[in-house]
């Protein structure tokens, strides 16, 4: 069985908020061949783990993919790098689940690796 999913180190769940530390293992099968010279995460898994951790956070969050907004990517995440932070909030008058993945490097200066809202809803 392939491993897909990160360490979970530490999380805060408050209400409709969570707070993860994940540490995104090398053997994880979503680095391999994407891109065999320079591996990184590659967006979809980013969006699943979102997606992943949520269902596990929030007991009463739909589970129905109904598309995304406002999706960035803007530093990669990189195998066996440092420990990142994944932020969710659920948003049930929207029926968003915000998301965005953070770290921290040596100095304390903060980078920004992604973020966006994935809608959830019900099946029609």
């Amino acid at each position: 069985m392939t491993n897909r999913t990160p360490t979970l180190l530490a999380q805060h769940i408050d209400d409709n908020k969570a707070e993860l530390t994940l540490r995104p293992d090398g053997q994880l099968s979503d680095f391999q061949g994407h891109f065999p010279s320079f591996p990184l995460l590659p967006g979809v898994s980013q969006i699943d783990w979102a997606v992943h951790f949520a269902k596990q956070c929030f007991t009463d969050i739909p589970t129905h993919f109904n598309g995304m907004d406002v999706i960035k990517f803007q530093e990669p995440i990189l195998p066996d790098s440092t420990t990142i932070t994944l932020t969710l909030e659920w948003r049930d008058d929207q029926q968003k689940l915000h998301f965005s993945y953070t770290s921290t490097d040596e100095n304390d200066e903060l980078h920004k690796h992604s973020s966006g809202k994935i809608k959830l809803g019900q099946p029609a």
